[in-house]
């Protein structure tokens, strides 16, 4: 009797929280799942679908997100290298709710995630139910030839703990990513973020990494709340690199530079037309 009240509760919480609109967009994505619902790596569409549903006003009317050139992304395995900004993976949330909510037909996005998330109790099993990744090369090239959308951030925490005097400013962007698009004969999408640099200004970062804001940790909780700025996503058009993963760095360079160069002008550009920070 209590399962099936508990069944019954659930339920009805799932009417009431799950967007039908998010349901039907999620069940269009192709998973191969196990008989207890999640794919290899710890996806969970259902879990997805919560997270979507839950978190849709902050892309929608908080942060009011405008997306420009998501057409741009092909079907089939692609890696999706964007900048890195904002203290907290913001930027990445946005980024995978507008391929969730806005790309025909949508797609699930593999974040890669830092090596210490696993450590982290709680977060690091959302991350995993909804997707994300442990970036590590082995687990990038599998989702690449499983024929996953997978995202990447070359300039790592270098990129997320900037401080706000070198906001938009890229920072030097790792090899690894055009290694792995070399070995999976993956095309690679750049993207450039905007907005997303000011909803934490960075004042000082304190090792290994605890960034401190105008808000944070003076305002203890209420300094988590991220200013509402106005975030705009720009997918730049898909660039197909040949040659050898195995090649030294100073080889590499040219190519890096190429998507380097594309996500620089896109962040230029979204400077440059937008009203304001928040508008």
């Amino acid at each position: 009797m209590f399962e099936s009240l508990k069944d019954t509760f659930v339920q009805q919480l799932r009417e009431l929280v799950v967007d039908p609109e998010v349901d039907r967009r999620i069940d269009q994505i192709p998973n191969r799942l196990s008989e207890s619902g999640y794919d290899a790596w710890g996806l969970n569409p259902e879990w997805t679908k919560w997270s979507i549903s839950l978190v849709r006003w902050l892309y929608e009317k908080y942060f009011r997100v405008e997306v420009f050139g998501i057409e741009h992304v092909p079907q089939g395995r692609v890696l999706l290298v964007a900048n890195h900004s904002g203290q907290l993976p913001l930027d990445g949330m946005m980024i995978g709710l507008a391929m969730a909510l806005e790309a025909d037909p949508p797609r699930a996005i593999r974040a890669m995630v830092e090596k210490w998330f696993p450590t982290l109790p709680l977060i690091s099993t959302f991350f995993h139910r909804n997707g994300q990744v442990v970036g590590t090369p082995r687990n990038c090239i599998k989702l690449l030839e499983n024929d996953e959308a997978v995202l990447v951030f070359p300039e790592g925490v270098g990129g997320s703990g900037k401080l706000i005097w070198k906001k938009y400013q890229l920072q030097r962007f790792g090899y690894g990513f055009m290694r792995l698009a070399l070995r999976a004969g993956t095309p690679i999408v750049p993207i450039a973020v905007v907005g997303s640099e000011e909803t934490y200004p960075g004042l000082y970062n304190i090792k290994p990494y605890f960034p401190i804001t105008p808000t944070w940790p003076w305002l203890g909780p209420l300094g988590l709340i991220p200013l509402p700025t106005k975030i705009r996503l720009y997918f730049d058009e898909p660039i197909i690199f040949e040659g050898n993963p195995d090649d030294p760095d100073e080889m590499l360079q040219p190519k890096v530079e190429i998507v380097r160069s594309s996500i620089q002008k896109m962040i230029q550009f979204g400077l440059e037309t937008r009203p304001s920070v928040f508008s």
